[in-house]
């Protein structure tokens, strides 16, 4: 007899359709056992082995939120120019000393003079020429020799001569700048972009799960009404138990969230400055210099002499001039004349004047506007289903009866209880309280099923029945 027994199910890719395949239940009780004489087999249902597995199913896919992350401003002042930067001439006028000045008038000389009176007068180089011509070597004769001189005096004329009292110098003044009223566009504030969250957009999905599959299950006294001949009283039904599905509601992403940027323009103000047409310049005018008039005697010709040595008589037809020729020296003479000068030139020092500046409030773009995308984990649950993994069987089992538990049985089994370091009590062939209580032990330690004496147990003691 074979009965479909419901074992699996799975998703198919994109969709939320259960797959459900079949196992087959295996009955190997439709032929007899090749038995022994003696052995006792019973008929056993092994049950269908499941498996459990939990499986995350998502409720809403995973996305992406968007955010609008601001530009960010800084307040910044910004100097504005109203008035461009120029110069002050500042004039500093020529300064004059004072000084004094010898003005040699007459040289110093060594030569020969005559004096008249109180006055030294030339000597005449025809009269010098004649005192040679007179046998007198005038390159020998010593400072202080004098010679008696006749003569005819010299001629003299005054001539003007113009002396600098003022040096030239330069008087200098100061055009000032010109300036024009103008007005100026400033920018206060950047242009920039703004950018807007455009949400997404779901749609809800329904989902049919599988959390249970359909199986088949034996239960005992299921009322069969036909009589059966050479029943043994026992009825046995395998009951086909239905499979069970959850619905589940889902949100699934349509349209992923998105943004959008806007423009935001720049911000102007106008400011009214002044701007340089013309700078500033000097203007210089020359001033002459200024001289005075001194007055100066200038020989026109030379006197006609002739001489004596001092104390020799002349010529009868010499005239005495009554004057003394000797050689002589005379210092120079000098005139003191006052006169100013310039000690510092006139001159221009340029100052600069700085710019006006007005202080303007503009804002400064730092970061520009942005987005910022956050993840929005998928929404799962978490679904708890059963898989056959093994299906039912129906078999022979080779079990103990009467005919087998001898007292030979049970003294081996007792031995070997013994043997194994567990306490039967009399090894007496008889299946006494201590007996069943090493078997029960035996049976824990051992991991295997506690149903008394059992034939598994007789086989792991090496115990034949």
């Amino acid at each position: 007899m074979r009965i479909p027994t419901l074992v699996a199910f799975g998703f198919l890719a994109g969709a939320s359709v259960a797959t459900v395949s079949f196992a087959e239940q295996i009955d190997n009780t439709e032929t007899l056992p090749d038995a022994k004489p003696g052995e006792c087999y019973a008929k056993v249902i092994t049950p269908a082995q499941f498996e459990t597995k939990s499986e995350e199913v998502v409720l809403q896919e995973a996305s992406e939120r968007i955010e609008a992350v601001e530009a960010v401003y800084e307040n910044d002042e910004q100097s504005v120019v109203v008035k461009d930067a120029s110069e002050n001439l500042i004039v500093s006028e020529a300064a004059f000393d004072t000084e004094s000045e010898q003005v040699e008038i007459r040289a110093a000389e060594l030569g020969w003079t005559s004096q008249l009176g109180n006055q030294l007068i030339p000597a005449s180089p025809d009269a010098l020429k004649s005192i040679a011509d007179s046998g007198v070597d005038l390159e020998s004769v010593e400072p202080d020799s004098c010679f008696t001189e006749y003569y005819t005096e010299a001629q003299y004329k005054t001539e003007t001569v113009q002396v600098l009292k003022k040096e030239a110098f330069q008087v200098i003044s100061v055009i000032p700048a010109e300036y024009e009223e103008d007005e100026e566009r400033i920018l206060v504030k950047e242009a920039s972009t703004k950018v807007v969250d455009v949400p997404a957009v779901y749609r809800t999905e329904t989902e049919s799960v599988l959390v249970e599959p359909a199986r088949s299950v034996w239960q005992e006294g299921c009322g069969i009404v036909e009589n059966l001949e050479n029943s043994t009283g026992e009825t046995m039904c395998l009951v086909q138990v239905p499979a069970r599905y959850e619905t589940l509601t889902k949100t699934v992403l349509d349209k992923a969230a998105s943004t959008k940027t806007v423009t935001v323009p720049a911000v102007y103000e106008t400011v009214k400055v002044q701007r340089l047409v013309k700078p500033a310049a000097e203007k210089r005018e020359d001033v002459p210099a200024e001289y005075t008039t001194v007055s100066k005697r200038v020989k026109v010709s030379d006197p006609v002499f002739f001489w004596l040595a001092k104390g020799e008589a002349p010529d009868e037809n010499a005239k005495a001039t009554g004057r003394e020729i000797c050689l002589t020296e005379r210092p120079a003479e000098f005139a003191t004349v006052t006169r100013e000068v310039v000690a510092s030139a006139a001159d221009v020092v340029s100052e600069a004047v700085p710019a006006t500046f007005e202080s303007v409030l503009v804002q400064r773009l730092v970061t520009p506007a942005s987005e910022r995308r956050i993840v929005v984990p998928a929404r799962t649950k978490t679904v708890t289903s059963q898989t056959e993994v093994a299906p039912s069987r129906l078999e022979w089992r080779k079990v103990l009866c009467e005919n087998n538990m001898t007292p030979k049985t049970i003294t081996a089994l007792q031995l070997a209880l013994q043997r194994e370091g567990y306490n039967p009590g009399p090894v007496d062939g008889i299946v006494g309280r201590g007996t069943m209580d090493a078997i029960e032990q035996f049976q824990i330690d051992k991991g295997i099923d506690r149903r008394g004496i059992t034939f598994e147990s007789l086989q792991l003691l090496e115990i034949e029945p």
